[in-house]
């Protein structure tokens, strides 16, 4: 089905995107796997070609493109190479900026923006904790005044570029009294003393984007790094959630599309019995109902876009698109990969590592558990 989501400027951006990940991304994929970072050279490249200031005032470096439908089309051409990568820059281009551009100082924004649009700064977010994910609302990291400064002691887990962040907006209880009503945001950046990085962690999929373990003891924070109203973080990440979760729908969905795309070729060309495995009548009904999963699910999703592109969309219509992509992506890539064989299970094969890949995305930006909750109190339960 013919998609109406994209105009010629951003199909035209599209191309610059290909461009970019053909010159830039796939020469180095591999050792982008097996360092388990995204070099700064191609971050830097990016920067360069204004992919990461999509959302950042032209005064500051950025495109100002004023059109979430730009960031949308970056996500999907970076999604046809692997599910890490555009997990990494949608961290940066989709997830930090909406707080480094809306809940900012003036003196803030021009500190840290220029960099964030070359790639100088790169950026993380710190929300997940060991003993709270999905329930934001029970971190246990703490700060407390100490005259104009803050000083932050907790940690963070599962964060992405957590390992090679310059700057990591970090959510952290300076009213513990207050629950989720007393959260405060903070830029914490690299080199502030007792700021420490854990471990690379192992993942069972998507190498290519460094996820670390991140330590706070005795951190100073100067006040003029606070983010927002103090007290209001939890009011400002709600704010911005439905705009990670679309960006994972977008991924999710690309991501599946690829590798079917890659399947469809897999069994044109491998033979069974004389004939083309895609050809016998199984095989061709599982196709036939992927194909049609994947046009009905673009159809909501474009309507997501769309409608965030022009400032309506709700929290229950992405917490929709998160859960429902993250359940196709997942199907769709098991069902991949059995028609690849035995095949499907080799790592050498692409769809081996994009099976791996997909799992979380079932449970970060809020557990599709917690999608189904929020879903169902807006329909009154």
């Amino acid at each position: 089905m013919r998609r109406t989501l994209y105009g010629p400027d951003h199909l035209a951006f599209g191309e610059s995107v290909t461009e970019f990940v053909d010159r830039y991304v796939k020469p180095r994929h591999q050792a982008i796997i097996e360092q388990r970072f995204i070099d700064r050279e191609v971050w830097k490249r990016a920067g360069e070609s204004g992919f990461l200031g999509l959302e950042i005032p032209e005064v500051y470096g950025g495109s100002e493109a004023g059109d979430y439908r730009f960031n949308a089309m970056l996500t999907e051409v970076l999604s046809g190479v692997s599910a890490a990568i555009p997990s990494a820059f949608g961290i940066h281009v989709d997830i930090v900026a909406p707080y480094l551009t809306e809940l900012t100082t003036e003196e803030q924004r021009s500190r840290w923006l220029p960099g964030f649009c070359t790639g100088d700064i790169v950026t993380a977010i710190g929300m997940t904790e060991p003993a709270a994910g999905s329930d934001l609302a029970g971190i246990k990291t703490t700060a407390r005044q100490e005259g104009t400064d803050w000083v932050i002691n907790g940690s963070k887990t599962f964060i992405t570029n957590g390992y090679n962040a310059d700057l990591v907006v970090v959510a952290v209880k300076t009213s513990p009294d207050k629950k989720a009503k007393g959260i405060t945001l903070f830029a914490v950046e690299k080199g502030m003393p007792g700021f420490e990085r854990g471990r690379k962690l192992d993942k069972i999929g998507q190498p290519e984007s460094d996820t670390a373990e991140l330590f706070f003891e005795d951190v100073r924070v100067p006040a003029h790094n606070v983010i927002g109203e103090v007290d209001r973080g939890f009011i400002h990440m709600m704010t911005f959630l439905p705009q990670e979760r679309l960006n994972c729908a977008v991924s999710n969905l690309a991501h599946a599309k690829a590798l079917f795309a890659e399947t469809l070729t897999y069994v044109s060309d491998r033979k069974a019995f004389g004939q083309a495995i895609g050809s016998f009548q199984f095989n061709k009904f599982t196709i036939a109902e992927v194909a049609t999963k994947i046009d009905v699910t673009q159809a909501f999703v474009d309507a997501c876009v769309d409608a965030h592109a022009d400032g309506e969309l709700s929290a229950t219509d992405a917490a929709k698109a998160k859960w429902w992509t993250a359940e196709i992506q997942n199907t769709i890539l098991d069902t991949c990969l059995q028609l690849h064989g035995g095949y499907g299970y080799m790592n050498e094969y692409r769809i081996a590592q994009a099976w791996k890949d997909a799992r979380v995305t079932r449970i970060w930006a809020g557990s599709n558990e917690i999608m189904k909750e929020i879903i169902g109190r807006d329909l009154g339960f």
